[in-house]
């Protein structure tokens, strides 16, 4: 004897089996969505900054100071909150010359003893031997960027013109500098003898201890207490904070690009498993009301329907958690230092559960009240023409669209949630091709995210005004740009940022100037969103700060786009700076001459002997939001495409008795087709021309969003193109076309009379 839990699973397996193709649709595309969910979940959470395992296991310091003079390292030991000091130890600024290369280096004395504090972890080669002084170790991110290995022979040269050869021992990383080349200079280790060679003038040298801090929260009063013991003697302070964000490497943009996806799909997938649910119900009546007549109850109807729809969103949950895992172990590597804790990750599965749950059970309940009546009736309601059928007919449409304006939206809840399945993810996909186009935007006018210029020319071992004429002798050089790039106490002294003095109030660099206007005279500066919102302070404001012990008082007359720093940088003409700082400039912009190949003009003036450093474009660094956007709209289409799977079965069944009618009346097999495809084709094209409006209303208002929030600033938005939305429009509504014309080709063809299940 067949029990009833028998017979449920029997029944759940043949109606699965008679719809495969739908059910791994609905299985992938909610895969598709918790795996979005948790990688954004473990990138928000910060799991995969590197910082985090290499400051733990480096036993790294909280504070960096840098001052000219040796401070009393006791004084600062004492300091309430201090547990440790690392150092002090001397630096010193160096050209680095490899493979024809000249790039800028800062040599740091270290022990030949791995210190018990700011410890680096050797990962390649050989620590520092007194028996060898021409070895140092080199920061593992600096190396590979020029190519070097243990055993590399490479010179440096200092700051009075000598050469030095040096070999590279070993391979380290650190928790108490980025990753080179967001932070620069590159930096390597060496031994006090070396670092005496290379630059033998103790004015020309600094010195950097670290604090190491019982609570990480009290960094900026540690800070003020340093400041305050050491007398004026601090050049600038670096903390934790700015080398952990500096180390995520984009994580956060990332993070929050697939959690508004997730979150958008989520709501998308919950409505295309409501929409399944609730269709399946529609084409079961017959069989349910059978069920409910042989003795079912309208709880085992409930349970029976809830399992079979819900076991598809629980299995897309689970290969989804999978893949998400495998995801982040493999493209992460060695970056990832911790995994999702437990919390998040068993929010994102249970809320998901919950969801799909939620989505199916209200179909389900639907069903379970169907009377147990065996000819329950199978034809859609009845009703008075809708608007559309009428506005058809004034327009003398041809009669199979007539019929198929009539029938779109016969049952207004199915069609509505059709709509919104189809709504929800082309929104999503629009907003995604505004993300695309603004990184192109990056890529054609570089100038509008601080890029004019090309190239950055240093002096060197030359005069700076023989380095500015041998780069402006180049044919594709149109400008050059003096500048200096120093660090700056912020009021009340708890921490350093960036000031960049890049050419004359009257003639400055062509920043971009989004908010206010650009700096024309001295005493005038230009500032990021986040210098902005770390001071507190708007365009209008006087700031003060102290640079190389010299206070500088500027005003904000202008607001531009800062890429660089999380945009906590402050921009102004040389000539505001002290003669102490400005004279000879340190470096300067180029601007090219449009069209003009910036690797080759570089491979020119490098082969003058000049220093020369090629921009990198922030669309170069987040060349993975184009993977993680096709990604995530073959994921959003899985999801379009199993609502518009379901409208077109409920369309079939709702209208298989008008076939055999349809084709008395007169009307051809192409008719037929027709009628049934623009059923289902137009609350899908709804669908689609909605969503696709309000993705591109609100993608550049979002990535503006994004663009406050991260401190580079509101302006760098962009709108999908009209020929980009144009013909993701046309592939859409094509794509709805064709999924309906199957169903309906294989019905119109079928003989007459049509018998019903």
């Amino acid at each position: 004897m067949i029990t009833t839990r028998t017979a449920e699973l029997r029944w759940i397996r043949a109606d699965l089996r008679a719809r495969r193709g739908q059910a791994a649709l609905t299985v992938l595309a909610v895969a598709g969505i918790v795996t979005a969910l948790i990688i954004a979940a473990t990138l928000l959470e910060d799991g995969t900054n590197p910082w985090r395992g290499l400051f733990e296991r480096s036993n790294s310091a909280h504070i960096w100071i840098h001052s000219k003079d040796v401070p009393d390292a006791s004084a600062l030991r004492r300091l309430n909150g201090v547990t440790d000091v690392a150092g002090p130890y001397r630096s010193a600024p160096a050209t680095l010359v490899t493979r024809g290369r000249r790039v800028p280096i800062t040599l740091q004395e270290t022990p030949a003893s791995f210190p018990a504090v700011a410890r680096p972890l050797l990962r390649e080669g050989r620590w520092l031997d007194v028996h060898t002084p021409n070895g140092v170790v080199v920061e593992r991110s600096f190396a590979r960027a020029l190519g070097l290995r243990p055993g590399s022979p490479f010179t440096v040269t200092g700051l009075n013109g000598a050469t030095h050869a040096l070999t590279v021992a070993g391979l380290a990383e650190s928790g108490d500098q980025g990753f080179y080349p967001e932070w620069t200079p590159g930096l390597a280790w060496t031994l006090a003898q070396t670092l005496s060679v290379v630059e033998p003038a103790p004015g020309r040298t600094e010195t950097v201890t670290g604090l190491r801090l019982a609570d990480p929260a009290a960094t900026d009063l540690v800070v003020q207490r340093a400041v305050f013991t050491m007398r004026n003697q601090v050049q600038r302070v670096t903390t934790w904070r700015e080398v952990r964000a500096s180390m995520e490497l984009d994580n956060r943009l990332l993070g929050l690009l697939l959690a508004l996806f997730g979150g958008a799909g989520l709501a998308a997938a919950a409505l295309a498993l409501a929409n399944a649910a609730g269709g399946r119900v529609l084409m079961q009546l017959r069989d349910i009301a059978t069920l409910k007549s042989l003795g079912f109850t309208r709880g085992q109807v409930i349970r029976m329907l809830v399992a079979e729809h819900g076991t598809l969103g629980l299995l897309g949950i689970a290969a989804g958690a999978v893949v998400a895992r495998l995801i982040t172990a493999y493209a992460m590597g060695e970056t990832v230092a911790v995994p999702l804790s437990a919390g998040p990750l068993a929010a994102i599965i249970v809320g998901t559960s919950l969801t799909v749950l939620i989505a199916v059970l209200i179909p389900a309940w639907r069903g379970g009240r169907t009377p147990p009546i065996p000819a329950a009736p199978a034809a859609p309601p009845r009703g008075h023409l809708s608007r559309l059928a009428r506005v058809a007919l004034l327009v003398r449409l041809p009669p199979a669209l007539v019929l198929g304006a009539r029938d779109a939206f016969t049952r207004r809840t199915p069609a509505a949630l059709t709509v919104c399945g189809v709504a929800i993810p082309m929104m999503m996909i629009a907003i995604g091709l505004g993300c695309w186009t603004t990184l192109d935007d990056f890529i054609r006018h570089p100038e509008s995210v601080g890029q004019a210029a090309a190239l950055t020319v240093r002096p060197g071992g030359l005069p700076a005004e023989e380095a500015r004429g041998r780069a402006m002798a180049d044919q594709d050089v149109v400008a050059a740009y003096p500048g200096a790039e120093l660090d700056a106490l912020v009021p009340w002294q708890t921490r350093t940022v960036r000031t960049r003095a890049l050419g004359l109030s009257s003639d400055p660099y062509p920043f971009p100037v989004v908010e206010g206007r650009m700096f024309a005279d001295r005493g005038e500066a230009v500032a990021g969103q986040g210098l902005l919102d770390l001071l507190g302070v708007r365009i209008g404001d006087r700031v003060r700060m102290t640079i190389g012990g010299t206070p500088l008082i500027v005003r904000i007359v202008g607001r531009v786009v800062e890429p660089e720093q999380d945009g906590e940088v402050l921009s102004f003409g040389v000539d505001s700076l002290a003669a102490k700082d400005a004279m000879p400039p340190q470096f300067y912009a180029l601007v090219l001459r449009p069209g003009a190949d910036a690797a080759q003009v570089r491979a020119r003036l490098q082969g003058q002997g000049l220093e020369v450093a090629q921009a990198v474009n922030p669309a170069d660094r987040l060349a993975v939001i184009r993977v993680i956007i096709v990604a995530l709209v073959a994921v959003l289409a899985l999801i379009g495409l199993a609502s518009l799977l379901t409208a077109s079965a409920l369309g079939l069944r709702d209208h298989v008795l008008d076939l055999a009618v349809l084709k008395a009346m007169g009307l051809t097999p192409r008719q037929v087709m027709a009628t049934l495809v623009t059923a289902t084709g137009l609350p899908a094209a709804v669908g689609v021309v909605l969503g696709a409006s309000a993705g591109a209303f609100w993608s550049r208002w979002l990535i503006d969003l994004e663009g406050r929030g991260s401190g580079v600033g509101a302006g760098i938005g962009r709108a999908p193109t009209p020929g980009m939305l144009a013909a993701t429009l046309l592939i859409a509504i094509g794509a709805a076309l064709l999924v309906a014309l199957i169903p309906a080709r294989r019905a119109a063809r079928a003989q007459v009379p049509v018998t019903t299940r």
